[in-house]
Formats: structure tokens, C-alpha cells, sequence
């Protein structure tokens, strides 16, 4: 299994960050959060920040839209060259014709579920994304605490993708650290994001090599036919 280390940039020093971005440089690609204070109760950036990161950004950019409307506004971070765009189900109107704009532009796409969100209407819409987030926090804030309960949910997509044979990537994000990671990875997971965890340490890189140990030593069994099992 692959495993991708995302660094979220919510977590890092935002009067410097081309200099957090190097301090992250070994990580697979960098975790944008773009909130509009209506989606979530907070406030980040938008496009045009999002732009200039990924004008000086050494890795690539994974975009996390955290707002509503993204059929509306999604496409323009993909035509600013983001790797990844994901937009939520539950402020997408139509998601599968995104889907399907964002890779017409050259995006990865990606649709997120918020921990109360069943997967169940989704899965048959898989092989449409190349990644599935499932929320592990309250989408908004970061340096929250990992939620346990939404791992049968990431198992249940996780059999899903599997039993379809799809390169579906397979994200959780919040409350990521060495000890959670592990939980995620053995309930399917391959791509993590990890803010406060990554930048409060003083040397990220170490952070970011740790934190792919962690995933090496929780592989995740793929148990066949389980799945249905799972809401």
C-alpha cells in the first residue's frame, strides 16, 4: 500500500509560509484548507492565496474545500493547478458532474463526508472520484481530537473500493498523530492529514517520517465481504 503524508497548512506559521511549506518539502503533498465562515465556522483563505502557494509550493497541492456552493467555485482551484480538489457531499448539488469538471480540468477530485455523513448513497458514485475524505473531526477548527467512531464508516468505503478494483485514495483528516494513524491505517486509510501534530514539532520532517512508521507497522488487512457489515 502507498501511504501519503499531507501536512495541513491550517497548522502552520501563516506569516511564513513558503518557509513552512520547505520545512514540509518531504511530504507527498501539502493540505489546504480553504474555509468561507458558512460551510464551517471559520475562516481561512481563498483562491487567491491558493494560487500563490501553489506558485512556490515544492510539493503538490491537495485542496480541501470547506465551503459552500463548490460547484459554483471548486473548478477555479483546479484551473489554479491544485493536484487535488475536495468538495463536500453534503454542500455539493450536483457532485458527479464536479467530479467530473475537475478531472476535465486536470484535478484530482475528491468528495468529503463529515463525520455524521453516511457513506451508504455514495458508494456506488465511487469509480466518478479519485479520493474519498472521511472527516475524523467536526470540519472547521484544527488541533481537535480524533473521532473513533467514524472508522467503520472508512472500512465500509475502503471494502467498497476494494471490491470494485478502483485507485480510489482513501484520506482521513483531524486529530492524526502517531498513535491515531495507526487506528486509520488498519481501517483502510492511505492518505493522512496531520496539522498541529506535523508543524508543532521542531524538525516537521521528522514528524512526517514518523508518522509513515507509524502507518508501516498498522498494514491494513483487507477482510473480504466485510463491509456490509458497516453503516
Amino acid at each position: 500500500m502507498t501511504t501519503r503524508i499531507n501536512p495541513s497548512i491550517l497548522a502552520a506559521d501563516f506569516a511564513n509560509l513558503e518557509r513552512e511549506l520547505g520545512r514540509i518539502a518531504t511530504a507527498d503533498l501539502v493540505h489546504v484548507d480553504v474555509m468561507d465562515n458558512h460551510f464551517v465556522p471559520n475562516l481561512t483563505f481563498g483562491l487567491q492565496m491558493v494560487t500563490r502557494l501553489q506558485e512556490v509550493s515544492p510539493i503538490p497541492l491537495d485542496v480541501h474545500l470547506m465551503i459552500d456552493d463548490p460547484d459554483r467555485w471548486a473548478p477555479a482551484y483546479a484551473e489554479a493547478g491544485a493536484f487535488s480538489v475536495t468538495f463536500h457531499a453534503e454542500a455539493a448539488g450536483e457532485p458527479v458532474a464536479l467530479a467530473r469538471k475537475l478531472r476535465s480540468i486536470g484535478a484530482r477530485a475528491g468528495i468529503a463526508l463529515k463525520p455524521g455523513t453516511d457513506a451508504a448513497p455514495y458508494l456506488d458514485l465511487l469509480p466518478e472520484f479519485d479520493q474519498v475524505l472521511v472527516m475524523t473531526v467536526e470540519p472547521g477548527f484544527g488541533g481537535q481530537s480524533f473521532i473513533h467512531e467514524t472508522m467503520p464508516k472508512l472500512t465500509r468505503v475502503a471494502d467498497a473500493v476494494h471490491a470494485a478494483g478502483l485507485d480510489v485514495w482513501l484520506q482521513v483528516d483531524g486529530g492524526i498523530t502517531e498513535e491515531t494513524i495507526g487506528i486509520a491505517a488498519e481501517a483502510g486509510a492511505d492518505t493522512f492529514v496531520a496539522g498541529s501534530h506535523v508543524f508543532n514539532g521542531d524538525v516537521p520532517a521528522e514528524r512526517i517520517e514518523a508518522l509513515r512508521a507509524a502507518v508501516a507497522a498498522h498494514p491494513h488487512e483487507h477482510p473480504r465481504g466485510h463491509g456490509a457489515a458497516h453503516r
